[in-house]
């Protein structure tokens, strides 16, 4: 029983398609693995925000803003650090604007997202820095949901192997949204590989379990927590990034993403630091309630 079992438990197949149709309208499995890990990354946060004081709706007045914002930011560095499949020889400028085909870049997401934080909390009277502490283990968790939607995709995989574990990838058709097939009509196999993107999902997991632990029994400073985030992230996307195989713009021999990795993690260390250091009279987002003080003109 033993032997047939690991006899069968040889790989983890992939999907042969990556997009359904309700009527005219296409499903696609990545978009949808955004969508879900955008609202269980909402309803965390609000959970959280409600811990530090928080009320009822103000992580989707805030989300109302980052979440465009963090499309928006994702795509841009997607489309800017690998430019050859929109402006290169062959590309089309046009599908630079189909998100929905993949393509996102967790850099750019979060770094254009805080923008939005930023405006949303503003404008709702919200401690930006309560807000992006709250948010950081809700972002993580999002990240490793996105992650599956390269799975339905059939991309951001590793090297060949024969591990029990490794994927089943076929060659794949973006346009059409499912495998390529043969003269028989079945899916070509490109290989099998190191599931990189179930990796990085796992590590994310991981990564949010501990900020959470952490966050309960320490007493952070404001923006700490999210310092956590800023510099643990990193630290897996390295590893991993030095696994991937697939096409990527390099620098030095070493992929974009890899140097990417090593700046984001200096700045979460310095961060971390430096909201550490601040002394408790002199940090405004440390006295400054999640809601505004009313003044006398709200009150009339």
């Amino acid at each position: 029983m033993g032997r047939v079992l690991t006899a069968v438990v040889t790989e983890i197949p992939s999907p042969t398609t990556g997009v359904w149709h309700l009527g005219p309208i296409p499903i696609r499995g990545y978009a949808m693995c955004i969508l879900a890990g955008i609202v269980v990354a909402v309803w965390i946060t609000q959970r959280r925000l409600r811990d530090r004081g928080g009320k009822a709706g103000q992580t989707l007045d805030v989300a109302a803003w980052a979440v465009p914002f963090g499309i928006l930011g994702g795509r841009l560095y997607h489309v800017i650090t690998s430019p050859q499949a929109y402006f290169g020889e062959g590309g089309h400028p046009l599908n630079a604007l189909k998100i929905w085909e993949g393509g996102l870049g967790i850099w750019g997401a979060v770094a254009l997202g805080l923008v939005g934080v930023w405006i949303g909390c503003r404008r709702h009277g919200i401690s930006f820095l309560s807000f992006v502490d709250a948010a950081a283990p809700g972002v993580l968790v999002a990240q490793a949901m996105g992650r599956w939607g390269n799975y339905f995709n059939n991309e951001i995989h590793g090297s060949p192997t024969t591990l029990p574990w490794g994927l089943k990838v076929y060659e794949w058709d973006q346009q059409a949204g499912q495998a390529v097939r043969d003269a028989a009509g079945e899916p070509v196999v490109a290989g099998i590989f190191q599931p990189t993107f179930l990796y990085e999902a796992i590590f994310v997991l991981l990564l949010a379990l501990l900020i959470v632990v952490l966050d309960r029994r320490h007493s952070f400073r404001p923006g700490q927590v999210f310092a956590l985030y800023i510099a643990g992230y990193p630290v897996g996307r390295f590893v991993i990034e030095l696994m991937r195989t697939d096409e990527a713009n390099r620098i030095l021999g070493l992929r974009v993403n890899v140097w990417v990795s090593i700046l984001v993690f200096a700045l979460g260390a310095f961060l971390y630091v430096h909201f550490g250091r601040r002394r408790a009279e002199l940090d405004t987002d440390t006295s400054e309630p999640l809601e505004k003080v009313p003044t006398s003109q709200d009150v009339e």
